[in-house]
């Protein structure tokens, strides 16, 4: 892409993301709107060390971050002496922003918003699907080949006053209780930030956390990683879970104890719909690839494919507030960073 002439009302800015990022985000349309607002490097960066990466950084007023970008060091900052602020088209800051970033006062936004409703949506549809038991009934109906005798089907089977808990009032935690309002749920929510007066502004009934896995049909997990939420999701609670239940999880794998959970699943106990492992992916051995009560997805709860358009939208609309004054809607605070998945 072509240097353009750089104005006070057009902020220096360049991208920095892995190639891969690069590929699926900077679509002729997105480069085009950012072009608009900023004056933009020749072409992305995807390293900080080389002297043609250290000439950009020389003048770079904004980069514009997503997945792969690499820290933001005193190195990377001594490079960089006019850098204000970065604007981040995925969710979490946590690898990008360093301490030296933080001191030095650079402003940074996030999109972690926008990268929340597909997840979100994810795991309504998962909620939906896993309460009829779609997922586990369409393996036996492909093999089977036959009707179903629909007056057998148990009661526990549906979505007609079933209990959804919600593992945290996240981003991600608020917008799938707010998705779930037109739906004949009972919403329990756990997160020790949370008063009852506020869960129950958001349309849920704050639980403890053993209540909340002892009294749910379906536990959504929507913790970020942190050292307390390492392993939060124990074998203690898991085994509180009713026969059947469900455990949805698109936080992060660590956060449940995947071998309490294996053992549960593979004794038929509980269902689980797992977008994240512990690894990720599972060894090639792994039971619960074979699990028929387990479904598991390669990580795409989060934005993928045109979804993508909907980071660099809101994106482009940061970096629109911010060049003409008006500040980040999403600005991400050092104290707030922390929680960021």
């Amino acid at each position: 892409m072509p240097a353009i002439p750089r104005t006070p009302e057009r902020p220096s800015a360049a991208f920095a993301f892995s190639p891969g990022a690069a590929r699926a985000l900077l679509t002729p349309e997105a480069v085009a709107a950012f072009d608009e607002v900023c004056a933009l490097a020749p072409e992305p960066l995807h390293e900080f060390g080389s002297p043609a990466a250290r000439e950009v950084l020389s003048t770079t007023e904004v980069l514009i971050t997503g997945w792969g970008c690499p820290p933001l060091d005193s190195d990377v900052l001594a490079a960089a002496p006019r850098l204000r602020s970065v604007v981040h088209t995925a969710g979490s800051v946590r690898g990008l922003m360093t301490d030296a970033a933080w001191e030095r006062g650079i402003e940074i936004t996030s999109a972690a918003a926008a990268n929340a409703l597909p997840v979100a949506e994810y795991t309504v549809a998962m909620i939906l699907l896993s309460g009829k038991r779609v997922l586990e009934t369409t393996s036996g109906f492909r093999t089977a080949r036959t009707a179903v005798d629909w007056s057998l089907v148990p009661y526990s089977v549906g979505n007609y006053r079933r209990t959804v808990g919600i593992l945290s009032a996240s981003l991600i935690g608020r917008r799938v209780i707010e998705l779930l309002r037109p739906y004949d749920l009972r919403i329990l929510l756990y997160d020790p930030f949370v008063t009852a007066d506020e869960a129950t502004a958001l349309g849920a009934e704050l639980m403890g956390l053993d209540e909340l896995f002892a009294l749910s049909d379906t536990v959504s997990v929507h913790s970020p990683l942190l050292p307390g939420t390492h392993g939060l999701v124990s074998r203690e609670l898991i085994g509180a879970l009713r026969h059947d239940a469900v455990l949805i999880n698109t936080a992060r794998g660590p956060v449940v104890d995947h071998d309490a959970l294996t053992e549960a699943a593979l004794a038929g106990r509980i269902r689980a719909v797992l977008d994240v492992t512990d690894p990720e992916p599972l060894p090639p051995e792994h039971p619960l690839w074979t699990c028929p009560n387990v479904t598991l997805t390669p990580h795409l709860a989060g934005s993928q494919g045109n979804e993508w358009a909907r980071l660099t939208d809101l994106a482009v609309e940061e970096l629109r507030r911010w060049a003409a004054g008006d500040g980040f809607a999403h600005s991400v605070g050092r104290e707030r960073s922390a929680f960021l998945a």
